[in-house]
């Protein structure tokens, strides 16, 4: 597994700290300063030993990840896919699998600053790269988004007619979703959305829709994920998300973007001598879309596109624009629907966990005002997620980079999933109509309190 310095997992809250110092004392990073341990970030000058920092101390705490999930995670690199890649050139074709690949919209942008490109050109290279390796199809993933902003947009509106389970956080960061089940358990695990993430519903996606489509069994079908950080493997090995019939997972293995990118720079790969690929498409052909993003800055937007629904589907009000409040700073901000005075809506985002760790105090408290809360463990949302937004040198987020990549996510059209007409399509040849079981059971999971393992493992990201 590469091994990545702890600076590239993300701020932890105080319990991580205090935790990750009573577990690792003696083993270096105790002895490091309070104040850089507390922003999750290591000194450049620190030795060797203390830059590595154990994930079994990280996030969660508690010894979160088990011996078995460390198993499965340690085969999510590099090395893995190149084996899958070479087993495709013997002569066994038994043992032959399609790989296919789906990028997740945020991982997008690091490519075009690194290539020096623009989004829709960098992703032809990219997709031209992958291909010249070996890989059969190349997807995006928002279609899948659009599929979890969709469920997310439904759940809430009944949650709220209900008054079922206020306020709803959304579930699309899995750092967050660990966090939740392991250690708030139930103060919070039933107000999360049960729409699964774009990750896990791509997966539902290529290992469901898309083998049926090509005659496969989802076996002989090898399904990687470009994301932005690091959590995401974390909930590709997640149980529900595995198919024991079949000894299938619907994501076998996920990369992060920089990961993808140090692999381009060891095999010394120019970009200028790539071809450039046009992506494919599950319902048409390839080339034939323009790429596009949903709303919001860095993420997927769950909460202004349910913010929007809602306004329209409970009160009536069409919303255009979203004023943001900033609170604490850029990463606690807050959205107010209001009519003749009166707040209707009250949603707030709130990226990282210092601010998390604000917002579960406040609930302890029954001080929270807030209906819908979009949760993120990555300050400054998933274009900022670890896995790509470090320096060259690694420990702390390269800010002018960060910069450069929402500058560039921002430059994409912004398309509604409601106006998708794939979409609609695939609700209805795919999942049997929006209110099926089909729907229920591939669009959506459970989110419940989680005791913490008792092994320690010995992963190092």
């Amino acid at each position: 597994m590469s091994e990545v310095n702890m600076g590239r997992r993300k701020e932890k809250c105080e319990n991580c700290t205090k935790q990750c110092n009573k577990k690792l004392s003696g083993e270096g990073v105790s002895s490091l300063p309070e104040e850089d341990v507390a922003n999750g970030e290591v000194p450049a000058s620190s030795p060797p030993l203390q830059q590595q920092v154990l994930l079994s101390a990280c996030l969660s705490c508690e010894g979160c990840v088990s011996e078995e999930e460390s198993l499965k995670i340690s085969q999510q690199n590099l090395e893995e896919v190149a084996r899958v890649l070479g087993q495709n050139k013997k002569c066994d074709v038994s043992k032959h699998q399609v790989l296919v690949v789906s990028v997740c919209s945020q991982s997008l942008p690091f490519f075009a600053v690194k290539f020096g490109l623009d989004i829709p050109e960098a992703t032809r290279k990219l997709c031209g790269f992958l291909k010249s390796l070996g890989v059969q199809y190349v997807f995006d993933t928002t279609l899948a988004a659009g599929f979890s902003i969709l469920e997310s947009q439904r759940e809430f509106v009944q949650r709220y007619r209900d008054n079922q389970a206020l306020p709803m956080f959304t579930s699309s960061c899995p750092g967050w979703i660990r966090y939740a089940e392991r250690v708030l358990g139930g103060l919070v695990t039933p107000h999360i959305c049960t729409a699964r993430s774009p990750q896990q519903i791509m997966g539902c996606l290529v290992k469901d829709y898309f083998t049926k489509q090509q005659k496969l069994s989802p076996d002989k079908l090898y399904h990687m994920v470009v994301a932005p950080c690091f959590d995401k493997k974390l909930e590709a090995v997640r149980e529900e998300f595995y198919n024991s019939l079949l000894d299938s997972r619907d994501v076998d293995c996920v990369l992060t973007s920089g990961e993808v990118f140090l692999m381009m720079e060891q095999m010394k790969v120019s970009v200028a001598d790539l071809d450039s690929v046009p992506l494919d498409h599950l319902l048409s052909e390839a080339g034939g879309q323009a790429l596009v993003r949903h709303e919001g800055k860095g993420s997927e937007g769950f909460l202004e596109h349910i913010f929007k629904y809602a306004a329209t589907k409970l009160f009536g009000l069409d919303v255009d624009e979203i004023t943001y409040k900033t609170l604490r700073n850029r990463d606690f901000q807050e959205v107010c629907l209001e009519r003749d005075g009166k707040v209707l809506l009250q949603f707030a985002s709130v990226y990282g966990f210092r601010n998390i760790q604000t917002l579960v105090h406040r609930m302890r408290t029954g001080s929270i005002p807030y209906q819908l809360v979009e949760v993120l463990s990555c300050p400054g949302g998933c274009v900022s997620g670890r896995g790509q937004a470090e320096g060259e040198t690694g420990g702390r987020v390269d800010k002018a980079l960060v910069q450069q990549m929402e500058e560039a996510y921002s430059s994409l059209t912004v398309r509604l999933p409601d106006t998708n007409p794939d979409l609609l399509i695939l609700y209805q040849d795919w999942l049997e109509g929006q209110d099926s079981t089909h729907a229920n059971t591939l669009l959506h999971t459970q989110y419940t309190q989680q005791t913490p393992s008792q092994t320690q493992t010995h992963i190092q990201w």
